[in-house]
């Protein structure tokens, strides 16, 4: 069964996880300039401290957690079969529509559309299902 207020952690935990990726994408620029090291696990080590050690990765990434402890706890009690869908779909959406703020990418009306074909499936999802829900 899945409820308003599930269907509507769902979506906010596309948009927390679809936002944060252009973040932590910017946040990490740099790692490719650390010197290279003879074992793997040093190389790993110096790319985590790297990591954070900047907080314009570190508080992305921390917010990114919080969008993943919210799904975990949502999940526990929602149809998972709708919870993939609209989390996953959305996180796209706001992924594109955030690196296009941050000056990422162009907005061109190819992918708009394609934006709105997402944002409308998952509304067309969640209303079948809660439509279902209540002829029960």
């Amino acid at each position: 069964m899945l409820t308003v207020q599930q269907a509507l952690s769902f979506i906010l935990v596309g948009a927390v996880w679809g936002c944060t990726n252009p973040l932590l994408k910017r946040g990490s620029q740099g790692i490719q300039d650390i010197p290279k090291h003879k074992t793997a696990w040093r190389q790993s080590l110096n790319e985590l401290i790297f990591l954070i050690t900047r907080p314009a990765w570190l508080i992305p990434f921390l917010l990114n957690q919080c969008g993943s402890l919210l799904y975990y706890l949502t999940l526990g009690s929602a149809d998972v079969s709708m919870a993939v869908p609209i989390a996953n779909s959305l996180t796209f959406m706001w992924t594109w529509l955030t690196g296009v703020l941050l000056g990422e990418e162009k907005a061109n009306a190819i992918t708009l559309v394609g934006a709105l074909v997402v944002v409308l499936g998952v509304a067309l999802c969640v209303y079948s299902k809660l439509e279902q829900q209540q002829a029960l």
